[in-house]
């Protein structure tokens, strides 16, 4: 288990302030963590191929997704604070109102 030292060491890398109880606290939590790390680590992995995801590669869209009619500029405009008729227009980064 680490220590409440050990803790502190960690906090003073991360800059962080904690009090005694909070050191207590996570000297349990970051002991569990790597305690499980650990267990992962001894597991047998003989023979299986490396992945980036375990779940299959699949497409997002559901098979009846498809394009269908648009909404009408007129009525996308229409709740637009300002548009020109054809775009909305928005205020630039360094503009000034």
């Amino acid at each position: 288990m680490l220590t409440p030292a050990e803790v502190e060491r960690i906090a003073l890398l991360g800059r962080l302030a904690l009090t005694d109880e909070e050191k207590a606290k996570y000297a349990q939590q970051l002991s569990a963590v790597l305690e499980y790390a650990d267990a992962l680590s001894k597991v047998n992995v003989e023979g299986i191929p490396p992945t980036a995801s375990v779940l299959s590669v699949r497409g997002v869209m559901r098979p009846d997704d498809a394009p269908s009619s648009q909404i009408p500029r007129e009525d996308v405009l229409a709740n637009a604070p300002r548009a020109d008729g054809e775009s909305f227009f928005v205020q630039g980064t360094f503009e000034e109102k």
